[in-house]
């Protein structure tokens, strides 16, 4: 694999770990797409 490739998909993965961090776990992103309302 090229390192383009695996920068590509570590990046992908690392995106997808604090996507779910943010919407499943304690500690989340404050932002306007944050439900914190909904959490609740």
């Amino acid at each position: 694999m090229r390192k383009s490739a695996i920068v590509l998909v570590l990046f992908l993965m690392l995106c997808g770990a604090l996507t779910a961090c943010g919407q499943k776990g304690p500690l989340y992103l404050p932002g306007p797409d944050t439900p914190k309302e909904k959490q609740k």
